[in-house]
Parts: C-alpha cells; structure tokens; sequence
C-alpha cells in the first residue's frame, strides 16, 4: 500500500495507463513541462515525450476539437480543464460533438474521450475557479459523468474512466486534492465505473454526496454518532448514469435521505436524486428529502466561500429536520 495524496493517485493513475496503452495521450493548458498548475500531470512529458504529453494553447474549444480529431483516428486523449470556469468555452465542443458523434454515425463512431475537469471551491481562488458545472454535463444524453473523492477512487477511476470508448467527464474535487488515503498500485479496482460506494454504513438516515462533500458527511457522521445517532454515507462516485441502488436499499431501511453538494440547489443532481428516490422508496420515507447545497447565486468572493458552501452544520441540521417528522 502506498499513501497518496489525490493530485498524485490521479498522476499514477495516467502513469500507469499511458504505459499500457501507447494510444493514450494528454492534452492542455500547462500540462506538459509545467506538470499542470496543480501538478496533475508532473513529470509526464519528461518520461513520455512532448508527442503524448502536449502543451496546448489557451484555447478549450481547440483542445476538445482537436481531441475529437484525435479519437477519430484512433487515440485516446486525456484533456485537462485547467478549472472548471473555464470550460465553458469548450462547451459546444463537447455537447454537440464530443457527445453526439456516437449517436449521429449510427454506433459506426466512438470518441473514447477524458475530460479532466478539477472543479467545486475551498480554495480561496478568484472568479471562474470555484464552479460546480456538473448538471450541465449530466443533462447532456451520450456522455458519462463521474468524480472521486478520495485517492483510492481518483486511481481506480481515471484508468477505467480512459479504458472506456465512450467519452467521460472527469470531475476531481480541487479542494480535497490534498487529502491523503492508502492506496494498492499493484492491485485490482473493487468497483465498477459506474457504481455507487457506500462510505460508511450506518441505520437512522441516509446522507448522500459526491465529490468534495463527502467528506463533509463523513465528518457530519462521525459528530452525529456522538449524539447517538448512526448516518450511512453514500457516495455516488458516478452522475451520469446515475446508480442509485444502494441509495433505494439505504433509505429502505433509514427512511430517511439528506443530499448534499456544493452546486447550487434549483435542479442540481440532488433535485434529481430527491426525485428518483421519491419516485422508488415513496412508502419508506418518513420524511421529505432533504437538500444542502450552494445556494442559488453565481459564486461568492473568496472571503465569504465559507457562508456558501455545505458544511458539517448544515448537513445536521438536515438531519435534524428529517427527524422533526
């Protein structure tokens, strides 16, 4: 077992599929001789070459074209969204190229596309760095959505996410990169893809996030159990398809379901999730869904991210509410 921080499970992870497969390239802003302004990709271009690790312009809509060129012709380019505002240039590439093509050509063309994006807050950082655009992209039919949030999962999850030939935006939570976790090099990932990890077990209610917030919940859970009260913590590792098994097990037997993450709130993933969950586990719930979430305004300065984002409060208070039922 080695203990990695996620910036460096991410890094082995491309490592490691860039030496299996000569077809897999990395593509962006800074990702090559500067390793990428969080240092995703460092050391990459010294030990496969300027050919595979490319430096590109300032340019998103270029980068995603040019990827799409690419998985024409057989590659399979991993392309880095230096952060999440700024992909919105690249938007159009992605939606109506990136997430089309297979559907269009009748299943004859396949783009086995990556789109790293590093996204939510927490970072102190200014305007356009601090997005959680991820409804955009789970919206949009033909692409697949996921995100880690611990290093285990960033590993596991970039390399399956590069062996697939449909295309997948890969959400990293920027402001957990630096939390550490033990991880199996040499081993075999426990999940699929697009699969679902109960993070922790537990038998009052059910708390739900992906990305960053998960380990909100995580410690939302740990101060709930002081106070006698057992959360079960899902995270749901993947957005589009969404697998939410374990969420129908779990709120059969909680009656109970919080959603939280740090997008704003008016048709967020968790307004979908609250749906799905209403629609399968109607006659379980002992109480209304509940959601902690941004709020539904664009981003705040970074001196008062904090009022914005969910936090461990929040969440009970969440809790709290379901049990006021």
């Amino acid at each position: 077992m080695t203990s990695l921080n996620i910036i460096k499970a991410v890094n082995a992870g491309l490592r490691r599929s860039m030496e299996n497969d000569a077809k897999v390239l990395v593509m962006g802003e800074d990702v090559g001789k500067l390793g990428g302004v969080f240092r995703v990709t460092d050391g990459l271009q010294k030990d496969f070459g300027e050919d595979r690790v490319i430096d590109t312009p300032l340019a998103e809509s270029g980068i995603i074209g040019t990827a799409v060129g690419l998985a024409l012709r057989g590659y399979r380019p991993v392309c880095e969204i230096q952060f999440d505002g700024f992909v919105f240039p690249g938007y159009d590439q992605i939606v109506n190229q990136v997430a089309k093509m297979h559907y269009r050509s009748g299943g004859r063309l396949r783009l086995p596309i990556v789109i790293r994006i590093p996204f939510g807050g927490a970072i102190g950082a200014v305007e356009h760095h601090s997005e959680s655009p991820e409804a955009y992209f789970a919206h949009t039919p033909g692409l697949k959505v996921v995100t880690c949030s611990n290093p285990l999962d960033a590993y596991w999850m970039i390399q399956q996410a590069i062996e697939l030939d449909d295309p997948v935006v890969f959400f990293e939570p920027k402001g957990r990169y630096y939390t550490k976790g033990e991880v199996d090099l040499d081993g075999e990932p426990d999940l699929p893809l697009e699969s679902a990890r109960v993070a922790l077990p537990g038998t009052d209610a059910t708390v739900v996030a992906y990305g960053p917030t998960v380990k909100t919940c995580l410690d939302a859970a740990t101060a709930a159990a002081a106070d006698g009260r057992s959360l079960e913590v899902i995270d749901l590792r993947t957005l589009s398809p969404l697998d939410l098994r374990a969420v129908y097990d779990s709120v059969r037997r909680t009656g109970r379901l919080v959603v939280v993450h740090e997008a704003q709130r008016t048709l967020g993933v968790g307004a979908e999730v609250a749906a799905r969950v209403t629609e399968e586990c109607f006659y379980s719930l002992e109480a209304p869904v509940q959601r902690v979430t941004g709020y539904d305004t664009p981003y705040p300065p970074a001196r008062v991210e904090e009022e914005y984002l969910p936090d461990l409060d929040r969440v009970l208070d969440a809790v709290d509410r379901t049990f006021a039922y």
